[in-house]
């Protein structure tokens, strides 16, 4: 797998506020250098990015184009993977699919943000940011399989090869974007909103399609490299799980792809053991069958830092605020009966929960930073009780029996609890 950057000008409009970014329409284009009109393509006749998507993006269907009756399409994007196996042979769903295929760019991935249901927004450039691409694909592959229309396992396919050369050879880590970044973080390893995570657990399905049928189809080389992918994503997790003083405890969201070491994404997402994506690295660990030595010991060294860092005796919620811009606020109040929270973000050496507005500067309680990131950011969350659940009821009994990392806890960290 060979792995280059393109370095482009411009900025992206419009960063997005919170964890889970909201469905919207890119705001500008950006032109990307180092890489020739025959490989970058050209905007469709929507005025879609140049450099990004040709006009029928990368699949070539030829109904993938702008005269198709869109309005056929009825289901929710958010739901499109959710829907019963009859559905996937209808008309909408093939309207659907071929809108999917209108918008991968001819690098195989997919942009992010946009409501694919119809054929209004720009395109943009390819990313596994906010569940892009990985969801494109499940939902081919669903299309696929209710249709057998080839041109739904073509772009599947390519997407497959995306994947794949996104990945970083050296250390087996995702950026969040590929092969275009605007910003310096965007090359960056990237476990935030689980997007390596749910790049490796679609890689891991379709290297075991004897199983998992639904990825039948792919050829067996590709299925060989997917297997490959993932555990030399595996290693990768392994290596970037952080150790102060020789403990070993999480993750950061985002990971340098030379060093390896935690990094700064955006301005409020500082260098952190986070309380979200860890959970969720946590948990693709937990699902290996037949775990190697250092798999347990990366599980049992996070499930302890978990359970450490829990946070009990508070409650967040929001409330009404005609003070405030937003109209609404977001407010940490005591209440010894509300179960566990975590905090997004806890500083590596002391594990002290810690908070950021947009000036990048730690505070250490959530009324001290602005209205606009206090309501617009997952601050708290109960991200890891599943996985705890999970650790103590089936793994560890399995995989590291008598050996339990979890304990009563008596304390209460001091996680800002006033506003």
């Amino acid at each position: 797998m060979t792995t280059k950057f393109l370095v482009s000008i411009g900025l992206v409009v419009g960063l997005f506020a919170g964890g889970a970014c909201g469905i919207t329409k890119p705001a500008s284009s950006t032109t990307s250098l180092g890489q020739d009109a025959a490989v970058a393509g050209t905007g469709g006749a929507d005025g879609g990015t140049a450099g990004f998507a040709g006009a029928a993006g990368a699949g070539g269907n030829a109904s993938a184009d702008a005269s198709v009756d869109t309005a056929l399409v009825r289901v929710a994007w958010a739901s499109i993977n959710k829907q019963s196996a009859a559905w996937y042979a209808t008309s909408e769903a093939a309207v659907l699919a071929d809108n999917i295929i209108y918008y991968q760019n001819v690098d195989g991935g997919w942009p992010k943000n946009i409501d694919m249901t119809a054929r209004a927004a720009a395109k943009d450039r390819s990313t596994i940011d906010n569940n892009a691409t990985t969801t494109q694909m499940v939902y081919l592959s669903l299309v696929y399989g209710a249709t057998k229309t080839s041109a739904y396992a073509d772009a599947f396919n390519q997407g497959v090869d995306y994947l794949l050369e996104a990945q970083y050879p050296a250390n087996g880590g995702w950026p969040q974007f590929y092969p275009t970044v605007t910003l310096a973080y965007q090359k960056h390893i990237t476990y935030n909103d689980n997007a390596m995570v749910k790049v490796m657990t679609l890689l891991r399905d379709i290297g075991n399609k004897a199983t998992k049928t639904q990825y039948s189809f792919v050829d067996d080389d590709r299925a060989t490299k997917a297997t490959a992918a993932v555990q030399a994503g595996i290693a990768c997790i392994l290596k970037t799980q952080i150790e102060t003083n020789g403990v070993k405890s999480a993750w950061c969201a985002q990971h340098d792809e030379v060093t390896l070491a935690p990094a700064n994404a955006r301005a409020y997402e500082l260098i952190s053991n986070s309380g979200s994506e860890a959970a969720g690295v946590l948990q693709f660990l937990m699902a290996i069958d037949n775990p190697s030595a250092e798999v347990i010991d990366a599980v049992q060294s996070a499930t302890a830092w978990f359970d450490k860092t829990q946070i009990k005796g508070i409650r967040v919620t929001e409330v009404a605020d005609a003070t405030q811009a937003s109209g609404k606020d977001v407010v940490v109040v005591a209440d010894p009966a509300a179960p566990p929270l975590w905090a997004r973000f806890y500083d590596i050496a002391t594990d002290v929960p810690f908070f950021c507005g947009r000036d990048g500067i730690k505070k250490a309680t959530l009324a001290e930073i602005e209205n606009e990131r206090r309501t617009g950011y997952a601050w708290y969350g109960d991200w890891p009780a599943v996985v705890l659940k999970q650790y103590a009821s089936t793994w560890q009994p399995k995989w590291a029996p008598g050996k339990s990392v979890l304990s009563v806890r008596t304390t209460t960290p001091d996680a800002g609890a006033t506003n």
